[in-house]
C-alpha cells in the first residue's frame, strides 16, 4: 500500500482504524513519514503505543473516531475498512484532503472516486485489491 502511495520523507499518512500499528510503523521507518494511526479501539491504541516504544518508531496514534478528526493535514490516506464504512467517508474525503492527496483502500472501492491505479496482490494465499485514489486538484 506505502509504495502504491509513492510516500515520501516527511509526507504525513493518516491510516484510518489503525489496527495493529504496522502501516505507521512501515511508513516512518521505512518512508521517513509523519505518520498517524486513528483508531477508536482502546485495546488497540494501548497495543500501538507499546509497539512504538518497542521499536522505537517515531510515530503517533490517536484514540478517535477518524469521521471526528480533520483529514485536510495528509498527504496520504491508508484504510482497510469496508464498502458501508468508504461510502460513509468518501464525501469526508473528498471536503477535507487537499488536491494531490493520496488515498490507499485494500480490498474496498471509494464510492463516487474513480481509482488512479487498481493493483491486485497475492498475500498468504489470498488474492487482495489495492485501490489508489488522488483527491481532486479543483474543488
Amino acid at each position: 500500500m506505502l509504495l502504491l502511495a509513492h510516500i515520501r520523507r516527511g509526507e504525513v499518512l493518516y491510516d484510518l482504524g489503525a489496527g495493529d500499528g504496522r502501516i505507521i510503523i512501515q511508513a516512518a521507518r521505512k518512508f521517513g513519514a509523519r505518520s498517524t494511526g486513528i483508531e477508536i479501539d482502546p485495546e488497540r491504541v494501548s497495543h500501538i503505543k507499546e509497539k512504538l516504544e518497542s521499536t522505537r518508531v517515531q510515530a503517533e496514534v490517536i484514540q478517535a473516531d477518524f469521521m471526528e478528526i480533520n483529514l485536510s493535514l495528509a498527504d496520504v490516506i491508508t484504510m482497510y475498512l469496508s464498502e458501508s464504512v468508504n461510502a460513509k467517508l468518501a464525501s469526508k474525503l473528498e471536503h477535507e484532503l487537499k488536491p494531490g492527496a493520496r488515498v490507499v483502500s485494500l480490498d474496498y472501492f471509494l464510492p463516487g472516486w474513480t481509482p488512479e491505479k487498481e493493483v491486485t496482490v497475492n498475500s498468504g494465499g489470498v488474492t487482495r485489491k489495492i485501490f489508489l485514489y488522488r483527491a481532486p486538484t479543483a474543488k
